[in-house]
């Protein structure tokens, strides 16, 4: 009698979450363990076609930079990093393409779809999604009177998007997912670019209740290395100007105060490598991760 009871608070946590957030369009960047466990990435896939089912839009943006490294390596490609970025030649570029859109695109179109989801796969150059330009990297040199330009070669940043397909996507009952490569139509260029400053953008042009960003961490930690369930923009600065928040974190802040600031009601970091972390966020008192709200 005990587990039936159990069960059905469950449920009744789960409802005021369903009640608010129904019709509600929801961005999730998908990537780290969640893309790799096959138990992870099966429980995403349910996760992902419960909220269609409860009337909720996801919209997924999936990363896949493992998956780009070990087709390099097999073609004997050395990877390049600099700052945490791809070095993007043009022959990268190419496995880059195929391996984001081709691949890992249709291995999370095809998991959905087998949990009873309809999901479609993109990447920027569908329907003019994410419209790009190259990211010019500066880098401060005392020796020189202006910043020095690294050039990362096919390495962009979200110029524009085009929601005009996601729409029509979420009209026929469709689930997103988006490969982060943008293209430049005046320069016939195609660009990767980091999928978590396109989730935030497509949040932003969305008008999205919630960005999600799934991580391999907790969330964001305070200086015990314990976690904070909570910030405004004001803390999380605060917090980035002090330390607290450091290294590759700072990104990925960066994109949640980014999103908030434009008209997203809340962006989180959560653990991905919880099971069902996306329902756990989504209709749980307690949640997964580190929320940040405007105020």
């Amino acid at each position: 009698m005990k587990h039936g009871s159990s069960r059905a608070s469950t449920l009744i946590e789960a409802l005021p979450y369903l009640q608010r957030f129904a019709g509600q369009t929801i961005v999730i960047k998908y990537g780290g363990n969640a893309m790799v466990e096959e138990q992870l990435k099966s429980d995403f896939a349910m996760d992902i076609t419960l909220l269609k089912q409860v009337g909720i839009n996801p919209v997924i943006v999936h990363g896949g930079g493992p998956q780009i490294g070990q087709v390099l390596a097999q073609v004997g490609k050395e990877a390049e990093f600099i700052h945490g970025m791809r070095v993007t030649d043009s022959e990268t570029m190419d496995v880059v393409e195929m391996v984001l859109a081709g691949k890992v695109n249709k291995e999370i179109v095809a998991n959905i779809n087998r949990a009873g989801g309809k999901a479609v796969g993109l990447s920027g150059k569908d329907g003019g999604l994410i419209c790009a330009r190259k990211l010019d990297m500066k880098k401060n040199a005392p020796e020189l009177d202006v910043p020095e330009i690294i050039d990362l070669g096919h390495v962009g940043q979200v110029y524009k998007i085009h929601t005009g397909i996601l729409e029509l996507l979420e009209k026929d009952r469709f689930v997103p997912v988006i490969a982060p490569v943008g293209y430049d139509k005046a320069a016939g260029q195609s660009y990767n670019i980091n999928a978590d400053l396109v989730a935030s953008a497509i949040a932003q042009a969305l008008g999205a209740e919630k960005l999600i960003l799934l991580t391999d961490v907790e969330g964001v930690l305070d200086k015990d290395k314990k976690l904070c369930s909570s910030f405004t923009t004001e803390t999380a600065q605060a917090w980035m100007a002090d330390g607290t928040i450091s290294g590759g974190m700072i990104p990925k802040v960066n994109c949640c105060l980014d999103a908030v600031a434009h008209g997203v009601s809340r962006a989180h970091i959560i653990d991905g490598r919880v099971s069902h972390a996306v329902l756990l966020e989504m209709f749980t008192d307690e949640g997964v991760g580190t929320v940040f709200t405007a105020l």
